[in-house]
């Protein structure tokens, strides 16, 4: 079984160093994501950002819809 991969907020995603809002998984927890398929959308400063999984496998979402999230922060992983 090989290790989780991470599905982290990058650092460079939105100016400044403002907080972002979960706005909506785009995919059920437990699911299977293709790398590349739109897993959430997330909101910060009324601008809004699709987050991709990194690789192939099933989602396991951390953070609920409607969390505040920083850069850097992982909301997921797809073992």
């Amino acid at each position: 079984m090989s290790n989780p991969t991470p599905i982290v907020i990058a650092d460079d995603l939105w100016e400044g160093d403002a907080e972002a809002v979960i706005t909506s998984w785009l995919v059920s927890d437990g699911a299977e994501v293709a790398a590349g398929d739109l897993v959430a959308e997330i909101m910060s400063e009324k601008a809004q950002f699709e987050i991709e999984a990194p690789v192939a496998g099933v989602l396991k979402i951390l953070e609920d819809e409607d969390a505040v999230i920083a850069k850097g922060a992982v909301i997921a992983q797809v073992e």
